[in-house]
């Protein structure tokens, strides 16, 4: 996975947090390379990426821009993507990952101050926030994507006792701490496994900070359809029950093993 040049929007390390800005691709051909191209020069020190088995030059446009590169053989899902990401940004020292698409929904202008957020010690989780100052809409999303974002925010915020904006931007920075204690690699495979991860959080102390992030939709952007929506929205009622039967002390999920458990933790979660 060694770059063959130092790739945009980054620097090396300086003696201070190592950041590294991951990347979870599937044919983003069209788009990787405008996504990387406004990432702020020197806001982190490697981008990688992890290609889920790409149909279209992904891969080809990656490494022609110098970004540390790992392939899937076969397509595994979204999720099992991003434990991919998250894994090699560990291995390679990371001490803040941030996780931006190649699919230019979100703007990579935001990594510094998602990352400042971190560094102040104020917050461990930061989340591009879609719907702080009515970004979705105005960005593009498609309203039965935009009711299903609320309805599910706001049966989440009940359940799990919190007040976020959302749980389902897929635009988010983390600390080292965080993803070495939870046990993610057992979270699903699928879409759902970004609400788990951030549900887990959660549940374990770690806290949570928003930044309002604008967003856009077009037809090269990825976005998942109406019936991989449903999935992922069964998926997330599930979780947030999980989430609070665990917290009465009625049921004991590996969902949400105690903080400290590798983070590789093999099996499915019950």
């Amino acid at each position: 996975m060694t770059p063959r040049r130092k790739g945009p929007g980054t620097r090396r390390d300086r003696g201070r947090r190592a950041i590294r800005g991951a990347q979870g691709a599937y044919n983003a051909e069209k788009t990787l390379e405008r996504t990387c191209a406004e990432i702020p020069r020197g806001s982190v020190d490697e981008i990688l990426l992890v290609d889920d088995a790409s149909r279209d030059r992904t891969v080809e446009v990656a490494r022609r821009l110098g970004i540390a590169t790992l392939v899937h053989a076969a397509n595994r899902g979204y999720g099992a993507n991003q434990k991919s990401c998250y894994r090699a940004a560990l291995e390679r020292g990371a001490d803040i990952v941030v996780m931006l698409h190649p699919d230019y929904q979100y703007p990579p202008q935001l990594i510094p101050a998602m990352v400042a957020l971190l560094r102040s010690g104020l917050y461990d989780v930061v989340l591009g926030s879609r719907i702080l100052a009515q970004g979705a809409l105005r960005g593009g999303m498609p309203l039965y994507k935009y009711i299903g974002n609320r309805v599910l925010t706001m049966f989440e915020n009940l359940v799990i006792g919190r007040k976020l904006s959302e749980y389902h931007t897929g635009f988010r920075a983390y600390r080292r701490e965080v993803l070495e204690s939870l046990p993610i690699e057992g979270n699903a495979d699928g879409f759902v496994f970004d609400n788990q991860i951030l549900c887990q959080a959660i549940y374990h102390g770690f806290s949570v900070g928003e930044i309002s992030s604008p967003c856009r939709y077009f037809p090269e952007a990825s976005s998942i359809g109406p019936l991989s929506s449903l999935r992922y929205g069964a998926g997330v009622v599930r979780t947030a029950l999980l989430f609070r039967l665990n917290r009465w002390g009625l049921l004991r999920s590996r969902l949400f093993a105690r903080a400290g458990a590798s983070p590789f933790s093999s099996g499915p979660l019950h």
